[in-house]
């Protein structure tokens, strides 16, 4: 009975990992270095993969090891520090769910030609709506899965539509025409940076998968969430590879789209929303629960009040996009805390 909960809780922590990265940037940033690298993108993403297994091990074995959450073994390190660090995750949290939360809005609008707003209130009750259950963070695990697994087949039939040059693909993964390192920084930032690599190293602590006899599990969990995402990106590479090697060109507007449209035409436009609305509701919920994770030791109201903390930062990211809007103004003003996250986790961990 205990092996098999804890399968189903590694697994959880896995797909909440894969699917908090897999957001609205993941997509078109892998559309977009696609189409400027061409096949040789693929040695960028190979690249990328075994440096987001390295970070990922690193950090979540840590946090394994040492029973703790992040902001805790900052604390240790230097009195002080962990709440500086929450305060840039949950701000970073913030940028990018406001950016998740428009992403949705988008893909409803794909789907049902609603305005972006109304999609992203939409988005934002069926988000808020799983910490309203009982089993909050059950049902969080296997919404994460349900949508990982469907994202996954979604963009497989639309990369085999497209017919890639799979065989070139394979050559210049490992003999690139050019290298491009900014890509590869770009990818692994997009992947394990701020605070999506502590999304299910922290699951897994509330799971009470810790201790040195638990990093068997924390490995094969840790590998197989880097697993899902690398292979989300490798199948949308080979989609948007298709596209550009016949010489299509994509519209500089929404990239991933054009990817789909062109590809499989109306149906494949249709299927973009699907995957748009997964990968931004699932990264919403990773978002939010994740930076909440970082207060959540401060204070016993807000460890006891966790789910309501949550829908309040969904609702708070909700609310800023319907009213304000340009998410990507918010995106580049409050940038600098994921960026400044970097050097303090290489420090940390």
């Amino acid at each position: 009975m205990k092996q098999k909960r804890n399968w189903s809780v590694l697994l959880g922590a896995a797909f909440l990992m894969a699917t908090s990265a897999v957001g609205p940037g993941f997509l078109t940033q892998t559309t977009v270095f696609t189409q400027s690298l061409a096949a040789s993108f693929g040695f960028v993403i190979l690249a990328s993969i075994i440096l987001d297994i390295g970070v990922q091990l690193n950090v979540w074995r840590v946090i394994a090891v040492s029973e703790k959450r992040a902001q805790d073994i900052a604390n240790l390190v230097l009195p002080g520090l962990g709440l500086f660090v929450a305060v840039l995750i949950v701000l970073g949290g913030f940028a990018f769910n406001i950016g998740n939360v428009g992403g949705a809005g988008l893909g409803f609008n794909v789907l049902f030609g609603i305005s972006p707003e109304l999609g992203a209130i939409i988005a934002a009750g069926i988000a808020i709506g799983i910490f309203l259950v009982r089993e909050a963070k059950k049902m969080m695990d296997r919404f994460a899965q349900f949508m990982g697994l469907l994202m996954i087949l979604l963009i497989v039939y639309v990369a085999i539509t497209s017919a890639p040059p799979v065989a070139e693909a394979v050559t210049k993964t490992f003999i690139p025409d050019q290298i491009d390192f900014i890509s590869i920084i770009t990818l692994v930032g997009g992947t394990v940076g701020g605070y999506i690599t502590f999304a299910g190293g922290h699951r897994l602590l509330d799971a009470g998968v810790k201790g040195e006899d638990a990093l068997p599990e924390v490995n094969t969990s840790a590998v197989s969430g880097i697993t899902v995402a690398s292979i989300i990106r490798i199948f949308l590479f080979l989609a948007a590879l298709g596209v550009v090697s016949k010489g299509l060109v994509l519209d500089e507007s929404n990239p991933p789209a054009s990817v789909f449209q062109l590809a499989a035409g109306n149906v494949g436009y249709k299927l973009f929303g699907i995957v748009m609305v997964s990968a931004a509701i699932t990264s919403v919920i990773g978002s939010a629960y994740t930076s909440v994770s970082f207060i959540k030791s401060f204070h016993r109201s807000i460890e006891r009040n966790e789910n309501w903390f949550i829908i309040g930062f969904i609702a708070i990211s909700t609310v800023i996009f319907v009213t304000i809007g340009r998410p990507v103004h918010l995106l580049i003003l409050l940038a600098p805390s994921t960026a400044l996250s970097y050097p303090l986790r290489l420090a940390l961990f």
